[in-house]
């Protein structure tokens, strides 16, 4: 059985080198390619991939909401391919879905593995150290940074997230000591300059 794959990248040449090299392998077959993720979901019911290869130079909060509107798909498995090795985005990933995670330093080798593995079923994503984790935000963090960044307050983002104004207290004061900065405004700009939110 083919595996077969949609790649999505906005650089046309890299496209052009994977798909290449990826269809002279045995068993894996590139379906399509895509170069706009505005016609990706068109594309997934068009051709129903089992893997969708994703390496988009863009924002990477805007990558991981695409995961997660992926992650919805059945069936469908999310690959991460990213220059990127920042630990925060790696588990960004995770939590939004993708089923693995790879530098675009690994070689070409190690990703056929990680296509193969995540078709099985597999999970591939790279080990981090225990100190790193503790840095990461946790989803609920992230969630309450994007209020502080749109200038909400304790009161409005306690009631809306529908939390206790002291946890949320307490969200504050873990993200401010993750990000090793001095302020909710030093969270935000920190946050936006590591890519882990964007402002629109």
């Amino acid at each position: 059985m083919n595996i077969k794959l949609l790649l999505v990248d906005n650089r046309q040449l890299v496209l052009e080198c994977l798909k290449h090299r990826l269809n002279k392998e045995p068993n894996i077959c590139v379906i399509g390619t895509l170069s706009n993720p505005e016609y990706l979901h068109h594309e997934i019911i068009t051709n129903s991939p089992d893997i969708v290869l994703i390496n988009l130079q863009m924002e990477l909060s805007n990558k991981i909401d695409l995961t997660k509107l992926l992650k919805n798909i059945p069936h469908l498995r999310v690959i991460i391919l990213s220059k990127c090795k920042c630990s925060e985005y790696i588990r960004s990933s995770y939590n939004a879905g993708a089923s693995a995670f790879i530098s675009e330093e690994k070689s070409f080798q190690e990703l056929i593995f990680t296509i193969r593995q995540v078709f099985l079923g597999d999970k591939r994503f790279p080990k981090v150290e225990k100190d790193q984790i503790d840095k990461m935000l946790t989803p609920k963090e992230s969630e309450v940074l994007k209020r502080i960044a749109e200038d909400k307050t304790n009161i409005e983002i306690s009631e809306e997230m529908m939390i206790s104004i002291r946890t949320v207290e307490y969200h504050i004061s873990s993200i401010i000591r993750k990000l090793n900065v001095e302020s909710r405004v030093g969270a935000v700009v920190t946050a936006i300059k590591r890519g882990l939110l964007s402002i629109k």
